[in-house]
């Protein structure tokens, strides 16, 4: 039996679209244990009433496609999943199901496969980088998908930088965040993406975090999202008046994340009271980043 610890990510850092993501002391766990027969899912915490216990597990079928590339077939196989990583809410629920399935089914099936990779089959299975990258590796990530590998490089950004998240009470999937979003971009809009993203990694190099803070401006991704977010203008400015180095939506969202070197309890009130204004409730989180991504706590 093997039990792994796979941290809650947030995406796109407002210009890295479907590129930077960073990792969160935020987890899920997940153990896997050989049976003589049968399959058996047990799911307690966040999505204990909506995940499938069944086949289409999305747990399972990650796990799935590594014993198919490395043959191996287990009699039986018990998946225990403590969730506490909100589901599509933007902060990495489903890349964190995919990472933890594929990294559980790798170790106790031997461990044949090297973390790159797991890495190029779970992004496959995502469709993109920017959660499933530090979901596995830790800290900040920026990544490229190519065709026979992903390339990335990570980041372990300052100690004294943190987020609050504020997570609104309802649900929003990544195919409708998408799905407003045009096909194509002005260039403008392009060159100021690249731009930002550009200076926004080597800020966080550098330790430059009023600078990183300046540089998550976003025009490909954020400007059309907004109209699904009731309230999220209102959130951006009270987050930013309260003392937040940025603000931005987190993922595909709805959750919008701040960060911050200090007011936390501010910022999060701010948060709280401006989605409260359009009568939704709201929770705040405090998150560190994490350092080192999937990593096996029992074996």
């Amino acid at each position: 039996m093997i039990k792994i610890r796979v941290p809650g990510t947030s995406g796109n850092l407002g210009p890295g679209f479907d590129t930077v993501g960073m990792a969160f002391q935020l987890y899920n766990y997940l153990t896997f244990d050989i049976l003589s027969s049968g399959l058996q899912i047990e799911i307690s915490g966040e999505g204990e009433d909506e995940l499938s216990r069944v086949e289409d597990n999305i747990v399972y079928q990650a796990a799935l496609q590594v014993f198919n590339r490395v043959n191996f077939q287990p009699q039986g196989l018990k998946i225990i999943q403590d969730n506490s990583i909100p589901m599509s809410r933007g902060l990495g629920s489903s890349a964190s199901s995919i990472v933890g399935g594929m990294v559980g089914a790798n170790l106790i099936s031997g461990g044949h496969l090297t973390k790159e990779e797991i890495l190029k089959m779970a992004v496959d299975m995502e469709g993109h980088p920017d959660n499933v990258t530090p979901a596995l590796m830790g800290g900040v990530t920026a990544s490229v998908k190519g065709v026979q590998e992903v390339d990335y490089i990570k980041i372990l950004p300052p100690g004294e930088l943190h987020a609050i998240v504020a997570i609104p009470d309802f649900h929003l999937s990544t195919n409708v965040a998408r799905q407003v979003i045009p096909a194509r971009v002005d260039r403008g809009d392009a060159v100021f993406n690249i731009g930002r993203t550009s200076v926004m990694i080597g800020a966080l190099m550098e330790g430059n975090l009023p600078l990183f803070g300046k540089m998550m401006e976003d025009r490909l991704h954020q400007p059309y999202r907004m109209s699904l977010i009731p309230g999220i203008k209102k959130v951006f400015s009270g987050a930013k008046e309260a003392g937040a180095l940025s603000v931005a939506i987190s993922g595909a969202g709805p959750t919008i994340i701040a960060f911050v070197v200090d007011h936390e309890e501010k910022v999060a009130l701010a948060m709280q009271d401006a989605f409260l204004s359009e009568g939704i409730p709201c929770r705040t989180l405090d998150l560190y980043p994490d350092a080192e991504g999937t990593v096996l706590i029992r074996d």
